[in-house]
């Protein structure tokens, strides 16, 4: 026998070591602390054998120890490592109110829903955790993606076996329970189209989800007002209870579509009587950068426009002028119920800024200005709340100049005003002519009839123009006669006469023709010495 003995190898010892432990495997054992290292505890399990056990599971929350050595405590054998049982103190308290659990519900247990975590996958399916219970869930009744990892998950799942010492679950059983449930309510509430109570589950951007008992719907923001699209968060919180229609219901997305709004008379059939032009009280409920909404007090909404706000173009935003809850009266210029859309105006209960300034100022008028804007055409001026235009050629005498060139946005600057087109709203305003005209100047200089040599600048079709001691002339095509604009070159002098002076719109002229008209009167002039004029003379002249 010694002999035998001798020739048991030590995987033989270990195999027969598993093979006396394999009957207890999963039952309780009450074995005895032999030893608590840093990260495992050594459990005499009898047969003279050790168990090895995880120190964690003899840890409370509060990091204490909740055993010591030589403490009696109940285990279970897992496994084995070598001829050391792996044994759970975890599983052994897991197993034991498992048992308790099957005692109680082995023969009813169809109606249980188990809360639970997924703890591990195995081969089969999952190990779901609920009260310290394992609960197997089978692949086939998971209904999860089998790509992803679920591990933490928490699920909702119908016992639908206990067998041996296995409780299994199915998570597509009751999801089907739940669905077939849920259209089946739906189809009764669709069916009797009576509104209903719910309560208020959660609150989001677009709109609020609403459980109406088991079943739960999304009321979007259109349908809670007939104002239109409003935030819900201003009118409700959760757990507030509201009335709801179904207005909707998508079996195969499973979105149900309820209405605040559907269960409420439609505010639009009792203003029938309102007409355009009408002023009425309203309160500004909304502001934003394009306009204002205002409530007429009866869950309609009128848009008050930033145009229609003032006749002040320097308005940016509508809370320069206005806040939130100011009570004001608009008129309305549109109203259509059919789309439900009304259209307010503000400044057409205000003085127009056209009728203030005729009243205050006219035509030739010399008034302060502030630039607005500059474009390529001229510069925009505003003077008290309305802005009139100073085009290019109303800048400077030099047709060259332009407004860019000679203000700047901000620029406070004197000015003339030009015309007044109350109708069209539309004032023209002179920069120029605050100035003195370089034909004004000429004046200075010469008059009518004087003789001046000039030179030939530029030629166009209707004539040439000149230049008279660096003020610029033209000499009309017909006033240049004898000469034509062919037989002139650019930088040719010129002999002529100054015909007109127009200070005002700046222009000279001068008349080569003229010229040789004085020409001739003074030759006659020299050859009737007597001083005597004939009616040849008068004819004469008058051709």
């Amino acid at each position: 026998m010694d002999s035998g003995i001798e020739n048991i190898t030590e995987d033989d010892f270990a195999s027969m070591l598993e093979e006396s432990f394999r009957d207890k495997r999963d039952d309780f054992i009450d074995g005895y602390i032999a030893q608590i290292l840093d990260e495992r505890v050594l459990v005499d399990v009898g047969e003279k054998v050790e168990g090895e056990l995880n120190i964690s599971e003899i840890i409370d929350i509060d990091g204490n120890l909740m055993f010591k050595e030589g403490d009696k405590i109940s285990v279970v054998i897992t496994g084995f490592r070598g001829e050391q049982p792996r044994i759970s103190h975890k599983t052994a308290l897991s197993n034991k109110l498992k048992k308790e659990f099957i005692n109680e519900f082995k023969d009813n247990y169809e109606d249980i829903v188990i809360s639970g975590k997924i703890i591990k996958k195995n081969k089969g399916g999952f190990i779901v955790v609920a009260d310290d219970i394992e609960f197997f869930l089978p692949r086939s009744q998971a209904m999860l993606n089998a790509q992803a990892n679920h591990i933490g998950k928490n699920i909702e799942a119908r016992i639908i076996k206990i067998e041996d010492n296995n409780i299994v679950i199915s998570r597509a059983n009751l999801l089907k329970e739940k669905r077939d449930k849920k259209e089946s309510k739906i189809k009764e509430i669709l069916e009797s189209q009576e509104m209903i109570s719910g309560r208020v589950k959660n609150i989001v951007s677009y709109g609020m989800f609403v459980d109406i008992g088991d079943v739960i719907g999304l009321v979007h923001y259109n349908e809670i007002s007939y104002k239109g699209a409003v935030n819900p968060s201003k009118y409700f919180k959760i757990d507030d209870e509201v009335n709801v229609k179904v207005i909707d219901y998508d079996a195969k997305k499973g979105h149900l579509s309820l209405s605040i709004k559907a269960t409420m008379s439609d505010p639009w059939e009792d203003i029938t009587e309102l007409n355009r032009g009408d002023v009425i009280e309203v309160t500004v409920s909304n502001i934003e950068p394009y306009g204002v909404f205002v409530d007429l007090g009866n869950d309609i909404e009128g848009f008050l426009h930033i145009s229609e706000i003032s006749w002040d173009k320097n308005i940016k935003h509508p809370k320069d002028v206005m806040n939130l809850n100011d009570e004001i009266n608009v008129e309305v210029i549109e109203i259509d119920q059919n789309n439900k859309k009304l259209r307010v105006s503000l400044k057409n209960l205000q003085e127009k800024p056209i009728e203030a300034f005729c009243k205050k100022y006219s035509v030739n008028d010399i008034v302060k200005g502030k630039v607005t804007e500059i474009k390529d055409f001229g510069a925009f001026i505003a003077i008290d709340k309305i802005e009139g235009l100073l085009a290019n050629q109303n800048c400077d005498w030099q047709k060259n100049k332009k407004c860019k060139d000679l203000l700047n946005i901000g620029d406070e600057i004197e000015i003339q005003i030009l015309d007044i087109n109350e109708r069209a709203q539309k004032i023209s305003l002179s920069l120029k002519q605050l100035k003195e005209s370089p034909a004004s100047k000429f004046s200075k200089q010469y008059s009518v009839n004087d003789i001046v040599t000039a030179t030939v600048k530029d030629k166009k079709e209707f004539g040439i123009f000149v230049e008279v001691d660096g003020y610029e002339a033209l000499i009309r095509k017909d006033d240049l006669m004898p000469l034509s604009i062919e037989e002139v070159a650019i930088g040719d002098s010129i002999e002529a006469v100054v015909s007109m002076i127009d200070s005002k719109e700046n222009r000279v002229r001068l008349s080569v023709k003229r010229l040789e008209k004085q020409k001739e009167r003074a030759v006659l002039s020299k050859l009737n010495s007597d001083d005597k004029i004939t009616f040849g003379d008068i004819l004469k002249d008058k051709l």
